[in-house]
């Protein structure tokens, strides 16, 4: 199911009598958002988009693309919990990972900088 994004059915102003013009277009239809949390293994949904294409989700992580400043180079680390969402924290008590979360990987604190629920992936650079 669908959820409408569009603003354009209401009522004409500007003294004009009778309805709307407009009527609902599927491509106005968005989705709901993926809520990703934390598991055992990675799994990913691939969603049809419009034009043909592919959209990944993330819906479980249980591995990150860590950044490492000082050393410069990125590693794999498995993620243990979620520290802090500060984008708003029902998402935090729910343990939902998005952009700007604070996780605890196997190397340390590290902050979320991709979007889970829209790439597929789950990137994150170390907090030292």
């Amino acid at each position: 199911m669908g959820v409408y994004h569009g603003n354009d059915l209401r009522k004409i102003t500007g003294g004009m009598k009778g309805r709307h013009v407009k009527v609902k277009r599927k491509y106005w239809m968005g989705r709901y958002p993926t809520l990703t949390v934390i598991g055992e293994k990675n799994e990913v949904k691939v969603i049809r988009t419009k034009g043909g294409g592919r959209k990944l989700r993330l819906k479980v992580v249980a591995e990150a693309n860590v950044y490492v400043p000082k050393e410069g180079r990125t590693v794999k680390a498995k993620v243990i919990k979620l520290l802090d969402n500060p984008a708003d924290r029902n998402l935090a008590r729910r343990g939902i990972v998005t952009k700007g979360a604070i996780i605890q990987t196997s190397l340390g604190k590290a902050v979320v900088t991709s979007r889970p629920g829209q790439d597929g992936v789950l990137n994150a650079v170390l907090i030292e």
